[in-house]
């Protein structure tokens, strides 16, 4: 194993966290943005700049879990490390990033960014409690206190 499973699953939980509180950033910004209390220059490039860093951790996260054998969080990651690298691919070459402020008021993405907030929203707050499971899980297996030696019976609990 890569780390121990406590230090794997405390290092993935603040993974999530951090990317949660960035989701949020990510949904005030766009509404500052849809109240017109920002202007699509300031927000994009403001948006923009987290893009990179939400791809880098979460695929750094894959490679944590994937190296220390946590085969099934790494099959649950593993979708969104790819999507998010399509959406960094995904963007025209003249633009200016994911967040383009010219594409964001004339096709209509604000609508759309939006959407993909919520539901990388509510895929890192499944995905947090999982890893909170999963912290629990192992910070408990076997047995942590020893109850009993080897020819002593307890009887009071």
């Amino acid at each position: 194993m890569f780390l121990p499973e406590t230090a794997t699953f405390c290092i993935t939980l603040l993974v999530y966290g951090a990317i949660l509180l960035l989701l949020i950033y990510y949904v005030l910004t766009l509404a500052d943005l849809e109240c017109d209390y920002l202007n699509a220059q300031e927000c994009c490039r403001r948006l923009n700049f987290w893009v990179i860093p939400k791809f880098g951790s979460h695929a750094l996260l894959c490679v944590l879990l994937l190296l220390g054998g946590h085969w099934v969080m790494f099959l649950l990651n593993l979708p969104m490390v790819i999507w998010l690298f399509y959406e960094l691919h995904r963007q025209r070459r003249d633009s200016l990033g994911v967040y383009d402020p010219v594409d964001i008021h004339s096709r209509g993405l604000l609508k759309v960014h939006l959407r993909n907030c919520m539901i990388y929203l509510g895929y890192y707050f499944v995905m947090f409690f999982v890893g909170v499971y999963c912290l629990i899980s192992s910070l408990i297996k076997g047995d942590p206190i020893k109850r009993y030696e080897d020819d002593e019976i307890v009887t009071d609990f």
